[in-house]
């Protein structure tokens, strides 16, 4: 039997899907096909996993939730663990994969994986856009050759009045069916990891995504402060916590883009709701950065032509990863990352600044670090965004160090977010948490906490770290 397949790889949804609009429209029996692939799992060249159980359970339930999703279009969801290519052979053999439908994929590892697909199929094969706000088809220049800066980007796109395309409604059901062995969805223990403690901070899947786009947008109407609460580190409502949703595609730009518009248009357009847009346009910044450069994003010398000395200490590495580097902010973030696989942006961008700027760290161990435990795991934000941190983007050579002292007194002036994450400094009053190593002796034992034994000495000076590796990055970029 000939039949149409549709690879669901980051784009679990049927919302806004051209592939699958376009399989349904081919008039043969439609299946859908999700692959949980060893590759994504494997360990790193730095001991621990490029993909941890936080992520991976938030997969799961996105597969779970397009499944039955697609169930409602009479199209079953087959899903295999193990080689994309050995699968869909599998398929071929037992059926004719005439036509084969997915979204575009950037990064080498996918595109890899995709080849080797293509090699094993005689099929027809479409491939959309379906990852950006705007199509790359519609850009004033060409896509493989985005502008410098951010800025510039954003100004071009604006001068140019480009046109988002609307958000494809969900498809009509497929006029045939077939019925397959779908097989289980794994469980996590089934995948290789251990399993969660408790509840997944968000859940996945498209309707777990519209939802919290209805709690953000419409019932709390928490957008319309969005600009002025966002860099909040602990409510669930200080940002619009979208990210885990877009990253694995359960929405897509242009269906949030969709939802601002209306509330534009019911309630209020302000400055908040443009930075909703800004956000999502720095989003297509980014894919775009890493359509024109490729694996160039993963080098130590990133978009550079010379490549900082950075250095490898894993007395220093394991300080960082797990919380434990004597600075509150820091280990806060770091503790709450390894705990919920997830931190705010403004936590995302002192820890990265400290691990390279004050520890002097290859930043690419920082990357690989939140790619593992990253619920919103997305490959060309987070490594755009280490690039971006550490110096060596395609903005202008500058050495940007954040104060991460100055930083949590400004974003957490209570103290709220330290003491949640880190119970040892409950007992430290008023504005002493934000640098405990300040206190005296007696102020550490009134306040429970000895530094070096309850808590962390800091690692490295905060300012005289800085100095010098301001001193060897600029010698080797200037």
């Amino acid at each position: 039997m000939d039949i149409a397949v549709v690879w669901f790889r980051n784009d679990l949804r049927t919302i806004d899907h051209q592939p699958l609009r376009r399989a349904i429209a081919s008039g043969l029996p439609v299946v859908g096909v999700y692959v949980f692939d060893p590759e994504m799992m494997r360990e790193t060249e730095y001991g621990f996993k490029k993909m941890e159980k936080f992520r991976a359970a938030f997969i799961r339930e996105s597969v779970e939730d397009l499944r039955s999703e697609l169930e409602e279009l009479d199209i079953p969801l087959l899903v295999r663990t193990g080689d994309p290519a050995e699968v869909f052979g599998t398929l071929n053999e037992q059926y004719f994969i005439k036509c084969f439908y997915m979204h575009e994929e950037i990064g080498s590892e996918e595109q890899t994986a995709e080849r080797r697909v293509r090699e094993v199929l005689q099929a027809k094969v479409s491939i959309d856009h379906g990852h950006n706000l705007y199509d790359p088809e519609d850009l004033p220049f060409d896509s493989y050759s985005v502008p410098d800066t951010f800025s510039q980007f954003r100004k071009r796109i604006e001068k140019n009045d480009v046109l988002m395309r609307p958000p494809l409604s969900k498809p009509s059901a497929a006029a045939k069916s077939v019925e397959v062995d779908e097989g289980e969805i794994p469980s996590l223990s089934a995948l290789g990891f251990d399993e969660l403690d408790g509840p997944l901070r968000f859940r996945g899947g498209m309707s777990e995504g519209l939802k919290r786009v209805a709690h953000y947008f419409f019932e709390t109407d928490q957008l319309r402060v969005y600009k002025e609460t966002r860099n909040g580190m602990l409510k669930e409502d200080d940002s619009s916590k979208l990210s885990p949703w877009l990253a694995h595609g359960c929405l897509s730009p242009r269906m949030v883009m969709d939802e601002v518009r209306r509330y534009e248009d019911e309630r209020v357009k302000n400055d908040s709701t443009y930075w909703l847009y800004f956000e999502l346009l720095w989003r297509d910044y980014f894919h775009l950065v890493h359509r024109r450069y490729g694996d160039d994003l993963f080098a130590a010398s990133g978009l550079r032509d010379r490549t900082p000395p950075w250095d490898r200490d894993e007395t220093l590495e394991s300080a960082w990863m797990n919380g434990k580097t004597g600075y509150p902010l820091v280990d806060a973030a770091m503790r709450e990352l390894k705990a919920t696989g997830f931190m705010s942006n403004r936590a995302r961008q002192n820890v990265a600044s400290f691990l390279t700027k004050n520890l002097g760290l290859d930043w690419r161990i920082g990357a690989a670090w939140f790619e593992s435990l990253l619920i919103d795991y997305d490959v060309s934000s987070n490594y755009g965004n280490w690039l971006y941190q550490a110096g060596v983007g395609n903005d202008a050579i500058q050495f940007r160090a954040f104060n991460v002292v100055k930083q949590a007194r400004d974003y957490d002036p209570k103290g709220d977010y330290l003491r949640t994450w880190l119970p040892e400094l409950r007992r430290v009053p008023g504005a002493r948490i934000f640098a405990p190593y300040e206190m005296n002796y007696e102020g550490q034992q009134a306040a429970g906490v000895v530094i070096g034994r309850h808590y962390p000495a800091p690692v490295v000076d905060l300012f005289a770290s800085v100095e010098r590796n301001k001193a060897r990055f600029l010698d080797v970029m200037k």
